[in-house]
């Protein structure tokens, strides 16, 4: 009896001990949100009030101040996410996690961002506001990372904190804009295509790219007073820092609306992770006002409002990589050929330093379109050198301190416009919106030609010349629209309107969230907020009834048994609405997984597994499941020629049987909330069990799929449940008849440190669709628990 008493006592010491141990040093790692910290360089006081969301409200007497100010409180709850973000373009993940990551390193630090960012750096003019803001700004991470806490995860994969330069924030920009693109998943599967099965399989997918689009028009009026797709995918899912997706977005102008003045919505879609993409915070001083929406190791929002206009992005999704096949003199292999003779490659020798393994020394070739990414690709099986051509790199760079400077700056439309104008990569839809009543869409980005019935989709010429851009287009040029007369603009990542009489190539999305929005917004004739908080959740699908109906064209009910004829009835019936409880679209993605894999993969074999989750095949789609002859149907695995009938038959009965075998007998149990959940992975979640219940925010169950509104990106894929991964990195509802009360939601939180009371706060909000206010109005955000105060030191 007294032994276990002992051993009662112990184990209480122990939980006791445990428990004071891990109060102490949770007290020890979170945040400051409230107190007095001096710092250098500072000219007056400036007081910070942490809303009830963590939202720093930023008052000094001058943007300086702010900026430096706003730099230490964004790294104090973000600056693991600007480790990792600042590693990524550089090559420097394997130096803290090892081996498993010299794919990516080897990948990045051979794009050549780095290298652009120092080409850039060089033709700074450090005399601009811009450039001295960004200075204030990483001064005050940097005092932060000298005499703040180091965050829980430093000590854990044991790095140590270094200070951060302005190269550090170009590479972060570098990163989304690669991030951004898609060539490099969909060219080589589309080469593989036309070089294995010739120009009639390829004309079949590329023929869609012209068929069932909504455009987004052009209209100005005056201001109011994509081997290479596999290995790429692969060295993605290793990644430790959201991948940059698409977007919607739509900005009301004031007929529009209800209250008579201008609403605008904005979520761009980004790869979920802990912590969330955006940090928000609000500075104010006498003469500049921004409540702003930053990146990791980013002093200017590139989504804010404040009481004068409100602005927003989606991905453009125009194609600014092209892949060019150089062919080597054979007599030479360190020259390739050109129209004018042979030129020397460029070389270039990086080193990967690796923990706990020997430094990866490699070479990289780089020929006048870009590096040979055979070199940084070790999948690759082609013989021929494929080289990168990339418009970030290619031109100079002036995203990051005049782009986002002059949008978060502007004083009227015509001087945001300037900013907009000055973006060549990654192309964005800027968005736009104020309080005398303007509305714009802008596709910003530095738009090319190239000669007549040049397919940019699959491997160039790069010996011949003939494949070269002949000429950029003029920013006037770009699709765009100022106030145009049916009284809204939108973006979902669609086809933009012609320029110079030709549909612009790109890898734009499907339609359907581009239609849905034109749907809901022709529906009504006018909308309050409350309406647009409601649709920018809105989870129906405008295309897939359509595509359902389509595609079991031809199927023979009499053939089914009573079970499968129930199936057919019930996905028949679906009005696309991705409810927790619909079957029917547990159903579709079935369907739709066993009618590409049915259609494509044997031709595709190993890319098939990529193309299934390109916007590629997505658009594809819509017209295959219409055609009644197709040299897609015929298995190329089978002595027998199959046709339309043999396959939809084929994949209605496999989706009935495999979902029968996965879910049960009665259809009526295969409810969408079975098979589908969001979990928001922490980098060193990744690693499972305890930590990742510790770090990861998650799992959820989840409404919407893909491409609807409420955009859960998910792959589909043979297991039958659906993972998502990508989603609205924020829902922004900003209206200018009550602008004190705009709204805005995030996935999880706004601070990155698990000790923070910010770390999860947001995420049952955002899953339910509910909003949390933007705060501007002085009083209430005075009435704020939490105040920092940064003094002179």
């Amino acid at each position: 009896m007294k032994l276990l008493k002992k051993l009662l006592f112990f184990l209480l010491s122990l939980t006791l001990l445990l428990a004071i141990s891990y109060w102490i040093i949770s007290k020890s790692l979170a945040p400051d949100y409230s107190g007095e910290i001096k710092i250098s360089g500072l000219q007056d006081k400036v007081t910070v009030f942490y809303d009830e969301n963590g939202v720093p409200h930023i008052n000094a007497e001058n943007q300086e101040d702010a900026f430096k100010v706003f730099g230490y409180v964004h790294a104090q709850d973000r600056l693991w996410q600007m480790e990792l973000i600042r590693r990524i373009a550089a090559g420097r993940l394997s130096e803290i996690f090892g081996k498993d990551l010299v794919r990516v390193d080897k990948l990045f630090s051979g794009l050549g961002i780095e290298e652009a960012a120092g080409k850039s750096i060089a033709e700074i003019d450090t005399n601009t506001k811009a450039y001295k803001l960004t200075s204030a700004y990483l001064d005050g991470i940097n005092q932060f990372i000298t005499e703040g806490q180091t965050p829980l995860e430093f000590y854990l994969v044991g790095v140590k904190k270094e200070k951060y330069t302005i190269k550090d924030i170009y590479n972060v920009f570098g990163y989304m804009a690669f991030s951004f693109a898609a060539a490099h998943k969909t060219d080589p599967i589309l080469t593989e295509v036309k070089e294995k099965y010739g120009n009639a399989h390829l004309q079949e997918i590329i023929s869609s790219f012209s068929e069932n689009l909504t455009i987004n028009k052009t209209q100005k009026n005056p201001e109011i007073g994509a081997k290479i797709s596999e290995a790429l995918n692969i060295i993605y899912e290793k990644l430790p820092v959201s991948p940059f997706i698409g977007s919607n977005s739509w900005v009301l102008a004031p007929e529009k609306t209800k209250n008579g003045k201008v609403i605008l919505a904005n979520d761009p879609h980004i790869g979920f992770s802990q912590p969330s993409v955006w940090y928000q915070s609000h500075i104010k001083t006498p003469n500049y006002e921004m409540y702003g929406f930053n990146l990791a190791l980013t002093p200017f929002p590139l989504l804010g409002h404040n009481r004068e206009y409100a602005y927003g992005l989606t991905m453009l999704a125009n194609d600014d990589i092209d892949f060019y096949v150089e062919e080597n003199n054979p007599e030479n292999p360190s020259e390739y050929k050109t129209e004018n003779g042979y030129l020397k490659y460029k070389l270039i020798d990086k080193t990967i330093k690796v923990k706990d393994g020997k430094d990866t020394t490699y070479q990289i070739k780089v020929s006048r379109h870009g590096p040979i990414m055979n070199d940084l690709i070790e999948q690759i099986d082609d013989q021929r050198p494929i080289a990168m051509q990339w418009i970030y790199t290619k031109l100079p760079n002036q995203l990051l301190l005049d782009v986002s400077y002059d949008l978060s700056h502007a004083y009227s439309l015509e001087s945001f416009k300037q900013g907009a104008a000055k973006v060549h990569a990654p192309g964005l839809n800027i968005m736009y919106g104020d309080a005398k009543g303007n509305v714009a869409w802008f596709s910003s980005a530095k738009l090319y030609e190239v000669r007549d019935s040049l397919f940019r989709q699959t491997y160039l010429d790069g010996a011949s010349g003939k494949d070269e851009i002949l000429s950029f287009v003029d920013f006037e040029e770009n699709p765009q629209a100022i106030n145009p007369d049916w009284n809204y603009v939108y973006s979902a990542n669609h086809q933009i309107d012609s320029i110079r009489g030709k549909l612009y190539p790109g890898y734009y999305q499907p339609q359907d969230r581009a239609r849905r929005i034109v749907e809901v917004l022709e529906s009504q004739e006018k909308f309050s907020k409350e309406d647009v908080k409601k649709m920018i959740f809105d989870v129906t699908s405008s295309t897939a009834p359509t595509i359902i109906k389509d595609m079991l064209t031809g199927i023979d009910v009499s053939d089914l048994s009573p079970s499968e004829k129930k199936v057919y009835d019930t996905v028949l019936a679906w009005d696309g609405t991705y409810a927790k409880n619909s079957a029917a679209a547990t159903i579709y993605n079935r369907l739709l997984f066993e009618f590409y894999k049915e259609t494509y993969k044997d031709e595709m074999g190993d890319g098939f597994n990529i193309f299934l989750n390109t916007q590629t095949a997505k658009k594809a789609l819509a017209e295959q499941v219409k055609r009644q002859k197709s040299v897609w149907w015929d298995n190329v695995n089978t002595e027998e020629v199959e046709t339309r009938k043999d396959i939809v038959s084929k994949v209605f009965k496999n989706s009935v049987a495999f979902l029968q075998n996965q879910l049960g007998e009665n259809s009526d149990d295969w409810t969408w909330d079975r098979v589908t959940s969001v979990e928001h992975e922490h980098a060193i979640g990744k690693a499972g069990g305890v930590l990742r219940k510790f770090f990861n925010v998650g799992p959820f169950k989840t409404v919407g799929g893909n491409e609807v509104l409420n955009n859960q990106i998910f792959n589909l894929d043979s297991t039958g449940y659906y993972k998502v991964r990508s989603g609205p990195s924020t829902r922004r509802v900003i209206d200018f008849s009550d602008i004190e009360n705009s709204v805005a939601v995030i996935p999880t939180g706004q601070s990155g440190n698990v000790f923070s009371p910010y770390y999860k706060d947001q995420a049952a909000k955002y899953i339910n669709g509910e909003f949390v206010k933007m705060k501007l109005n002085k009083n209430e955000i005075e009435e704020s628990e939490n105040k920092l105060v940064f003094l002179p030191k």
